[in-house]
């Protein structure tokens, strides 16, 4: 075994910055009342003997662990293989990164997960928690404030009971459909249809309500529902074709369907857009920019909702009563979203 050189201390930190103790832990913690030039001798000597605080006790002065919990309401096959997971854990993590915070990442599959998660935040163990994905029957909200913890929401609420307080942030989903819907009907097509997200989700409701809002008379046979994924599109299409052989254009709920509603429109020899035109919900660019045709789409900024989430709740912390210091910002933040006109409508 090779020997390894005992870890800086506080105290050599001190005696190499010819400071006192109390000063050095000021420093490190972030504390206010040390001259600027007594915060510059010490953070020199932090680097010089490469210094690193102990975590542990840091905590017990701040009673900050500088982590957050970041929950996807949704299994890890999922969460992997979808890239708008990708996109808001990467507006996340730049952003805690930023502040100098960690991502601990809980996924749940069943029952058993909610519980453990549950078990997590109750601990301890973090300063706040992101949620999104979450499903109407979903246990976490409960769970969440039953354990006290910090949290900001990704998506508009769906669930029952006492919202007050609640922080989220949401894309303007109905008004994104209605624009989509709407830019359909303006290129003269009448038999539009509507491929559903997972109707479990608000935002697959609010998209569903924009289609409606446009098409408010519309055969109900040209509604399909599905679950975000391109097998739910490749399904739902199928469906669609059969029943409304005549259909002329689809609005799918996220970018995933429609890929997956391209794929059978093709095998079924219909041309996109001469025969059928397709729009999609999304922009995610390794999806949008891959399909045949390229997609024309709905963009919403998920990386930017994804750091909007934790810069609001890092916000709430730091000003020391983090639910109501979140509480002061807007309830409610929805960002807009733009059509993004490609070859497919």
């Amino acid at each position: 075994m090779t020997d390894t050189a005992p870890r800086p201390t506080l105290e050599a930190v001190a005696a190499r910055a010819g400071v006192s103790r109390a000063t050095v832990s000021r420093v490190v913690n972030g504390g206010d009342g040390v001259r600027d030039i007594l915060v510059e001798r010490v953070r020199k000597a932090v680097e010089e003997l490469g210094y690193v605080p102990n975590q542990a006790a840091r905590s017990l002065v701040t009673r900050r662990h500088d982590a957050i919990a970041v929950v996807v309401a949704e299994p890890e096959t999922r969460v992997f293989a979808d890239p708008f997971f990708a996109l808001q854990l990467r507006g996340i993590s730049k952003e805690l990164t930023a502040h100098d915070n960690q991502l601990v990442l809980l996924l749940t599959e069943g029952r058993d997960d909610h519980a453990r998660v549950g078990r997590y935040l109750a601990g301890g163990h973090v300063d706040g928690a992101l949620v999104f994905s979450l499903h109407l029957d979903d246990p976490l909200p409960e769970l969440i404030q039953r354990a006290g913890v910090p949290t900001v929401f990704g998506g508009r609420p769906g669930w029952s009971g006492d919202r007050r307080g609640v922080v989220y942030v949401d894309s303007d989903n109905r008004g994104g459909a209605r624009d989509a819907v709407g830019h359909l009907a303006g290129l003269g097509r009448t038999r539009i249809a509507h491929i559903t997200g997972a109707l479990d989700q608000t935002s697959a409701v609010d998209r569903l309500d924009g289609y409606r809002d446009v098409m408010a008379d519309a055969d109900p046979r040209l509604i399909a529902e599905a679950d975000f994924t391109p097998a739910g599109g490749e399904r739902a299409m199928r469906e669609l074709l059969g029943r409304c052989p005549d259909v002329d254009a689809v609005f799918a709920a996220n970018d995933l369907t429609a890929a997956g509603a391209l794929r059978v429109l093709r095998e079924a020899g219909r041309r996109v857009p001469d025969d059928v035109a397709v729009i999609g919900f999304d922009d995610m660019l390794p999806v949008a920019e891959q399909t045949d045709p390229p997609l024309t789409t709905v963009r919403q900024d998920i990386e930017e909702m994804g750091r909007l989430m934790a810069r609001l709740l890092l916000r709430g912390l730091d000003r020391g009563t983090p639910q109501e210091g979140v509480g002061d910002t807007p309830s409610s933040v929805v960002l807009p979203t733009t059509l993004v006109r490609r070859a497919s409508a």
